[in-house]
């Protein structure tokens, strides 16, 4: 039975809106250290190289800064340190914005990757939701078990109490499907984490709660 997280998250900055994370359980030990104001810098190990790729695609094309240490039990399987991934990052990201005030809080963005196009769309509503349609079929891209790709978005919707929506249109290489999601996602969620002038400190919600 797996043990509950451990979780102890420290929101740095309202200025610079960054957090660290420290997310423990007997399966994955987390580290992790965000600004959403960043330079699209990162230092990312988890032991699955393709996912640290990912990961290093989404903090550059999201001009977030990002490290992340993940050690998991890869000697049982991938599924624990690619959704234990997700949850920490969503985590962080929803300290990290805080009471949401004057975000636009919804992004979408669609990715072409040479032959390959995908779509992804974000809402910081403080409601969990997801979708997720890669297109791929193969059981492995690189050292990543491609069907975990749902799993970490699973995650991320989860720890950030976001909808999230991602979805390859077409294309030919799985590599490119994978990549452009994750591409997509990056830049639907920097525009739903940007901040709005007209809203001010205004929160975007009738519910008066994000």
């Amino acid at each position: 039975m797996k043990k509950q997280a451990r979780s102890r998250i420290r929101r740095t900055s309202s200025a610079t809106r960054s957090a660290t994370l420290e997310r423990n359980t007997t399966e994955t030990r987390i580290a992790l250290v965000l600004s959403i104001e960043g330079r699209g810098q990162y230092k990312i190990a988890t032991g699955i190289r393709f996912f640290d790729h990912m990961l290093e695609l989404f903090t550059r094309h999201g001009a977030f800064d990002l490290e992340l240490k993940c050690d998991g039990d890869l000697d049982v399987d991938q599924h624990h340190t690619v959704e234990d991934v997700g949850i920490a990052l969503g985590e962080t990201f929803d300290r990290a914005l805080g009471d949401k005030r004057g975000i636009l809080r919804a992004g979408y963005f669609l990715m072409p990757m040479d032959e390959t196009l995908a779509i992804a769309a974000v809402d910081l509503s403080g409601r969990a939701a997801f979708a997720v349609d890669t297109k791929v079929r193969a059981r492995l891209v690189g050292d990543l078990q491609t069907e975990l790709v749902a799993d970490f978005f699973e995650g991320f919707a989860r720890g950030a109490r976001a909808n999230v929506h991602v979805k390859t249109m077409y294309g030919r290489s799985n590599h490119h499907k994978i990549e452009a999601i994750f591409k997509a996602f990056a830049r639907a969620l920097r525009v739903a984490c940007s901040r709005d002038k007209q809203l001010g400190e205004m929160l975007p919600s009738t519910k008066g709660l994000l």
